[in-house]
């Protein structure tokens, strides 16, 4: 917006939008680079993920969500169901050998499984279209009405 309605001014763009001048000439500055910029507290900030932290346990798991999983069976999305529950993921990662330190607490892996795309839903098998009636070609119900044909239906 700044470079193309305040010929890529940040003042300008301040004064016209109300936006915080360093936050454009950030923008521009990584606008012109191709450098993303990120500050400490994004870049080093927060704490990793599960699977970043156990990337062994990890692997086990979607192993386990992979072979209880089917794609949509409309193939509308990408989106993958499965039957696994949090606790029967838990509980199978226990008789594989998972340590129990490694594990996280069953709320933590449901939001494990939905954030990499595994929805517990039921898998259902696609269902097959109904057969529709279709009017017949012969009968008069289903036939073009035009004057013609009700003139002669009312004289009749």
């Amino acid at each position: 917006m700044a470079v193309k309605y305040c010929a890529g001014s940040a003042r300008q763009a301040e004064a016209v939008f109300g936006w915080s001048r360093q936050a454009v000439e950030l923008g521009l500055h990584e606008r012109r680079t191709g450098v993303v910029c990120l500050s400490a507290q994004s870049a080093f900030g927060g704490d990793k993920l599960w699977e970043e932290k156990h990337p062994a346990a990890a692997a086990v798991l979607w192993e386990l969500a992979d072979a209880h999983s089917q794609q949509d069976p409309t193939f509308r999305t990408t989106q993958s169901f499965t039957r696994l529950t949090a606790a029967e993921a838990l509980r199978q990662l226990r008789a594989r050998g998972i340590a129990e330190a490694e594990l996280p607490s069953p709320s933590t892996m449901a939001e494990i499984l939905n954030r990499n795309g595994y929805r517990l839903r039921p898998v259902l098998k696609a269902k097959p279209q109904k057969k529709s009636r279709k009017p017949m070609l012969f009968s008069t119900i289903s036939g073009p009405k035009t004057n013609a044909t009700r003139a002669d239906a009312s004289r009749d």
